[in-house]
């Protein structure tokens, strides 16, 4: 059922596009969450519920997380959830950039099999089902053959870079994107070599991209270099390296283990 459900998803974040783009970014009603987790909008909120109502509306067995949903451990006993982020990037959005985006994905017993990932202010949209490839606006995806971590383009934050991490100083060109989910389009895309985060991570900012970028000849793990699986009773992986499969032994070989 993974291309069936694709359809479905690649609707939905087109319509949840729709529904953002309707409000306008420093204009748009804000409060924080508690516990400094991060801001909200009203934007937030609308497409979250647009979302479930669409999404559950045509799968009523399915399970939800969602970022902005109240955590329900009902989706626990479900074989198929939606790991759902409304708006990865909500910083982004408030300052109005365009570098935000919809994530979307099904996970089947942990296992993600199919995930959509939606700018809508640059007209990007990022598509895979399990075992059917990975594209960006229908066109095919393929991650970088580069292996060299010295001549590699990475896409991480600055905390990354502490030698603390690292058995030696590493030497690879850093940039950075405030969506992790376009992040792992980014990979799949070749536009850059890997993608590097070693601090927990939401299930839901990884959950599309994370097949998206293995649909696309990538490898997409844990710090540890672990496979992800999805749907925990606490819903945060232990970091992400997302690259292709030289690149990603170099970044395990070269990063020091966690404490």
């Amino acid at each position: 059922m993974p291309a069936a459900d694709l359809d479905l998803i690649t609707d939905a974040v087109r319509r949840a596009g729709e529904i953002a783009t309707g409000f306008s970014g420093k204009d748009t009603r804000t409060w924080d969450k508690a516990d400094g987790a991060g801001p909200v909008t009203e934007a937030d909120l609308a497409v979250n519920a647009a979302l479930e109502e669409s999404l559950r509306g045509a799968r009523p067995g399915y399970g939800w997380l969602s970022e902005e949903s109240e955590d329900d451990p009902a989706r626990l006993s479900c074989e198929s959830v939606f790991v759902i982020d409304p708006i990865d990037g909500t910083r982004s959005f408030i300052e109005g950039s365009r570098t935000w985006a919809h994530s979307v994905a099904v996970v089947d017993r942990g296992r993600v099999t199919a995930g959509a990932i939606y700018l809508p202010l640059r007209d990007k949209l990022y598509t895979a089902a399990l075992g059917q490839g990975a594209f960006c606006n229908g066109d095919p995806l393929r991650v970088s053959a580069q292996g060299d971590l010295a001549l590699a383009e990475i896409l991480a934050t600055k905390p990354v870079m502490d030698p603390k991490h690292w058995h030696a100083p590493p030497a690879f060109q850093r940039a950075h994107r405030p969506s992790l989910a376009y992040r792992l389009g980014l990979v799949a895309e070749a536009r850059f070599d890997a993608m590097l985060t070693l601090r927990p991570s939401w299930e839901w900012d990884i959950a599309a991209g994370a097949l998206i970028v293995t649909e696309a000849g990538g490898l997409c793990t844990d710090r540890r270099g672990a496979p992800l699986l999805f749907n925990n009773a606490h819903p945060s992986l232990d970091g992400v390296i997302a690259a292709g499969q030289a690149l990603h032994t170099a970044l395990g070989d070269a990063l020091t283990p966690p404490a």
